[in-house]
């Protein structure tokens, strides 16, 4: 343990105006069982109220007299200790991100309490077979049921699994005191540790790389060897087994006696991928995601740290595993937009795991078939060691695109969902027994609810976004949660022409029973799965071919590999060109690329059928042809003519206020700020765009405000951000708050 006098604390309170180390003496008592990272309690404030909070370090240094100072009232019962890498992560975070330390603590702890450890209990027989007849006898003519269940079980085999006793043998557990008593048994336990991962299957056959799977694992590892540290980008279209060069290296990081942990984007491919990974490594693999329990989640983190395994699996969470050798970090996916935050700090994972792998020694790969910009961008500058895979495994060629005009099947007369080729198509798979996913952008059973007569949009009374239309003649706000019944007229102008607009999973799943109701169906969306297990359950149906058609949202079309799916339905493909953000483009074209790479990743050929009302897209065009370099080329134009990222970076800050006056009042004070920044030379090319009304002006009850900063230099939006903070720091905002988000995913 570490020696000090005192303790620089931060306190468990996530306002700005404690966002600071409070010091406090470290008594008598707790010499010697501090450190930083410990959770204790304090007395903090006037009043003197016990607070919890984090030792960020141990001095012999004091900040101001000894008698004037508190002290640590001890220990934090349960609590978890933040151990000094996460210490560092957080601050890091803090200053790249901006938050409140107390929050980026919070972030970097993937369990926040100790949790028992299960308990697994046995019964053994101590005495001879001759007292346990004797005492059996005894026991049946004193008609001692209980005893006499056990007993006899006992003659049969000496050691019983205590559970299966008390509740198999229905045996209380008085009787078994009494037994042990007797000195017939001994009752012992054991502690265990919770294991999330329950798979029964083989060791898989290895796979032969192909020779340039084997060049990249080759480089990759002469590399790792020499103690070469770098951030790779493997580039290898759908299909082209990245999966299997990720286990490859890790088996070779591995045999250096180092850790790893893999990122995927959805929970949704944790069965598959760890499976995978299960049949190559076995029990060295656990996985870390939001469906385990608290006392899953804190048991993996105990098997991390005791080195029980090497691989942890999950979302963006898992990145925060505590292992103490890590040696290296892979992105799957890595251009998926869950891979940034929403809460504060909006840390983004590749970004994070960047700068975690560098205080770490380890090295960072980054997969996909469609790169994001930035790391791509990055890669072709040399900052990012670029690998290309452009072949497919099975040695198959990508599936055939279709594009389909919407507006010409309008005017032949096809006001059905599907076109009339996706119709011919899923008919002739049917027939062959083969395997289709179908693709919808959307959640719920439709869309927005509006007046065909008056154009009247059912929107929420607390935010400022439309109501979706849910099952059940409910209408429901995603934001705030929000319901309402549907009405049957328009509460604007009584017309009852008032109806839900674009179709969802659901409905797409009820029409396909109207057209093919010899079909089996599985749907997955936000909706299906929501439940433990859900994702499994489907997924699972659908690889063993229980189902015919699997119907969903993004999250089926992002990394499975269902070898039996040979035709892809793409239903109204452009939805994502709507939306009023600058990434609008580049996230259709990787849904797109990404869900037609579902087809055909078996022996058989596949088919793409892509729906759209804008089949000249640029976006559209090049993922039907698969040609990643055109449209990076292409985006990349309009990204340096818009002053976007990569080619600059961005910083929003959103306001948020209880009175709309209030709040549009702080945004300009901040802008105000931010100006004085801009006077200096070297920041006169911070571009300062705002304060504007948010895109959703309003989410319960709350008024937002945006402003945008631009420049090519991250450093001076982290000044710019640093100099908001300290005006707020300054100013008293009881009813407002703001947030920071840099090179945001969504615009506000």
């Amino acid at each position: 343990m570490e020696k000090g006098k005192y303790a620089n604390i931060i306190v468990d309170i996530s306002h700005e105006k404690v966002d600071k180390p409070f010091q406090y003496k470290v008594p008598d008592a707790l010499e010697g069982l501090l450190f930083a990272g410990s959770h204790v309690q304090i007395p903090f404030g006037s009043g003197n109220k016990l607070r919890k909070g984090y030792v960020l370090e141990l001095t012999d240094e004091a900040e101001f007299p000894p008698e004037r100072m508190k002290e640590i009232a001890g220990l934090v019962k349960d609590g978890v200790s933040v151990e000094s890498d996460a210490i560092w992560l957080a601050a890091w975070m803090k200053k790249h991100y901006g938050s409140t330390m107390i929050a980026a603590l919070k972030t970097v702890l993937p369990v926040k309490q100790t949790v028992k450890l299960k308990e697994k209990k046995k019964i053994t027989t101590i005495a001879t077979g001759e007292e346990l007849i004797s005492c059996l006898g005894e026991c049946q003519r004193k008609h001692q049921y209980a005893k006499e269940r056990v007993l006899k079980e006992l003659l049969r085999e000496p050691v019983l699994p205590y559970e299966l006793v008390t509740k198999k043998l229905n045996v209380s557990p008085a009787t078994l005191g009494s037994l042990e008593r007797a000195g017939l048994i001994r009752i012992e336990s054991e502690n265990y540790y919770r294991n999330p991962v329950k798979l029964e299957t083989s060791p898989e056959q290895r796979n032969t790389l192909s020779p340039m799977q084997e060049q990249i694992r080759d480089t990759f590892l002469n590399e790792y060897r020499q103690g070469i540290r770098k951030t790779y980008l493997l580039h290898g279209i759908t299909g082209s087994g990245k999966t299997e060069v990720y286990l490859s290296m890790i088996e070779g990081v591995m045999k250096e006696g180092k850790q790893c942990i893999v990122l995927i984007p959805e929970i949704a491919l944790t069965y598959q991928t760890l499976l995978r990974f299960y049949k190559r490594f076995g029990d060295r693999v656990s996985v870390m995601n939001s469906t385990l329990s608290k006392g899953e989640k804190y048991d993996q983190c105990e098997r991390a740290k005791r080195g029980e395994i090497d691989i942890i699996i999950g979302p963006r969470s898992a990145l925060f595993t505590p292992f103490p050798d890590l040696g290296l970090i892979i992105i799957d996916e890595e251009h998926e937009p869950s891979y940034k935050s929403e809460s504060m700090p909006k840390y983004h994972a590749r970004e994070t795991a960047l700068a975690l792998a560098g205080h770490k020694g380890a090295s960072l790969v980054l997969g996909s078939a469609t790169p994001s910009l930035e790391a791509y961008q990055k890669a072709k500058e040399g900052e990012y060691h670029l690998f290309t895979l452009k072949e497919r495994l099975t040695g198959g060629e990508l599936p055939s695109v279709y594009t389909i005009d919407l507006c010409e099947e309008l005017r032949a007369g096809n006001r059905s969902i599907f076109s009339r080729i996706l119709q011919e198509k899923i008919r002739e798979r049917l027939a062959r027994k083969e395997q289709i996913m179908l693709f919808l952008n959307r959640r719920g059973y439709a869309g927005f609810v509006s007046c065909r007569s008056c154009g009247y949009v059912m929107k929420c009374p607390h935010c400022d976004v439309s109501l979706s239309q849910h099952m059940g003649g409910k209408m429901v706000c995603h934001y705030c949660g929000y319901e309402t019944p549907q009405p049957k007229k328009c509460p604007s102008c009584s017309s009852p022409y008032i109806l839900g607009f674009k179709a969802g999973t659901q409905q797409i799943e009820e029409q396909l029973l109207k057209y093919f109701p010899e079909a089996r169906v599985l749907r997955m969306d936000a909706d299906t799965t929501k439940t433990k297990g859900s994702y499994e359950e489907i997924l699972s149906a659908f690889a063993q071919q229980e189902a015919d058609i699997l119907v969903g949202t993004q999250m089926i079309v992002k990394g499975h590999d269902f070898p039996e799916v040979t035709l892809v339905g793409i239903l109204a493909a452009d939805l994502s060109l709507n939306d009023s953000d600058y990434r609008c483009g580049e996230r259709t074209f990787q849904l797109l690329t990404q869900a037609a790479g579902r087809a055909g990743r078996g022996q058989k050929e596949g088919e793409v059928v892509i729906q759209t009302y804008r089949p000249d897209h640029y976006s559209i065009t090049w993922a039907a042809k698969q040609d990643y370099e055109a449209f990076f080329e292409e985006e990349l134009l309009y990204r340096e003519l818009a002053g976007y990222p990569p080619v600059s970076h961005m910083l929003a800050i959103l306001v948020s206020a209880r009175e709309e006056k209030a709040g549009f009042n702080l945004a300009g004070q901040i802008k105000q700020e931010l100006k004085k920044l801009k006077e200096e030379a070297s920041r006169q090319m911070l571009q300062i765009i705002g304060p504007a009304k948010a895109r959703v002006s309003k989410i319960n009850d709350n008024y937002r405000f945006v402003i945008y900063c631009k420049h090519s230099d991250y450093e001076c939006l982290v000044e710019a951000k640093d100099a908001a903070e300290a005006f707020l720091d300054r100013t008293e905002h009881k009813y407002e708050s703001v947030q920071f988000d840099f090179d945001p995913i969504d615009s506000y």
